[in-house]
């Protein structure tokens, strides 16, 4: 099992940028495949993006293509996805998850986007 701990949540702009971390204990956390997802209210929980073991691969919902990128650093433990031109529509809680089946999820962090 690999804990994770997201952050960089907060109120921005319709616009501007966050950069959010999510960080993970453990040694295996280089072993997995990680991703965010997000959950605006009243809606279900989607897929946001996803990177490979070794960043060789990643993916992107298309609502956020070309705005948002994902990337990892495996000395830091550490997965990002740094989000430009946000959108009210971005607004929700976003989730790191890792491993299998995206097996491991932390506990969230709160993006709101405001008009």
């Amino acid at each position: 099992q690999v804990p994770l701990v997201e952050s960089g949540g907060g109120l921005v702009q319709a616009g501007g940028s966050l950069r959010l971390s999510c960080t993970a204990s453990g040694r295996a956390f280089s072993s997995y495949g990680m991703g965010w997802f997000r959950r605006a209210p009243g809606k279900e929980r989607e897929f946001v993006a996803g990177i490979g073991r070794s960043a060789d691969s990643t993916s992107y919902v298309d609502s956020v293509k070309g705005r948002f990128t994902i990337s990892r650093d495996n000395a830091k433990n550490t997965m990002y996805l740094q989000m430009n031109s946000l959108k009210p529509e971005d607004t929700a809680v976003y989730y790191c998850a890792a491993g299998p089946s995206y097996s491991v999820w932390g506990q969230g962090t709160q993006v709101t986007v405001s008009s």
